[in-house]
């Protein structure tokens, strides 16, 4: 009775992965729905893209190529919103940095340059003093940092990361929130289609991320 048990079950799980598809995601699988979706900021009928990240993250390295990609083949469909993690608590530095960048309008230029200076050139941005030294010899006007670095607007967002981590639920990075309500992550997808390389699985990745941003679409 047990083998026969075991055999169904078996069964069950290979017929499981037989049926997935990353074209045709399933709620609970390749993606989950929030139970209390979050209001968005796209105007219009753009769908909101929402990534949660953290620089040092091995994973958001490898995903950021991946990403920016599928979002420059989006092109007007969506808005791209990005939220760094807390790692190091409260007044994580990679966080602060971040939003000390986007404060200075220099994210989209500094961006990549972070990611590089963590996963290749092997720079530790886990301090204040590290990053505002790195800020300073990577062209950034040092007082101009500083003054952003230690602004109310970015201690004020700072404070407010952990409330809106929380509401995400958001449990690993990186992790991809569509229209403010369905969640995916590689790892996600990972593991409901059991994929181990690591191309098919960002492209895997991307072609959830376009199923969803249809189904939300359709519903504005």
């Amino acid at each position: 009775m047990r083998f026969i048990r075991r055999a169904f079950i078996a069964a069950a799980l290979v017929a499981g992965v037989a049926n997935a598809s990353p074209t045709a995601p399933r709620d609970g699988a390749e993606f989950t729905t929030l139970a209390a979706p979050q209001p968005t900021q796209a105007v219009g009928k753009k769908v909101e893209v929402t990534e949660f990240f953290a620089y040092h993250c091995g994973a958001c390295n490898a995903f950021e190529p991946t990403l920016a990609n599928w979002v420059k083949a989006q092109g007007d469909r969506i808005a791209l919103r990005r939220i760094p993690v807390l790692f190091q608590g409260p007044l994580d530095p990679e966080a602060r940095l971040f939003l000390t960048l986007e404060a200075m309008g220099q994210l989209e230029r500094y961006h990549d340059r972070v990611f590089r200076a963590v996963h290749v050139e092997r720079k530790r941005l886990m301090k204040d003093a590290d990053i505002i030294a790195w800020a300073g010899a990577n062209g950034l006007d040092k007082a101009k940092f500083a003054e952003a670095w230690n602004s109310f607007g970015v201690q004020t967002k700072l404070k407010r990361l952990s409330q809106t981590i929380d509401a995400y639920k958001v449990s690993r990075t990186p992790t991809v929130v569509i229209d403010g309500k369905y969640v995916v992550s590689p790892d996600q997808v990972r593991q409901a289609n059991k994929i181990q390389d690591v191309g098919q699985l960002m492209t895997a990745t991307g072609q959830v991320m376009d199923a969803l941003v249809t189904k939300a679409a359709a519903a504005k």
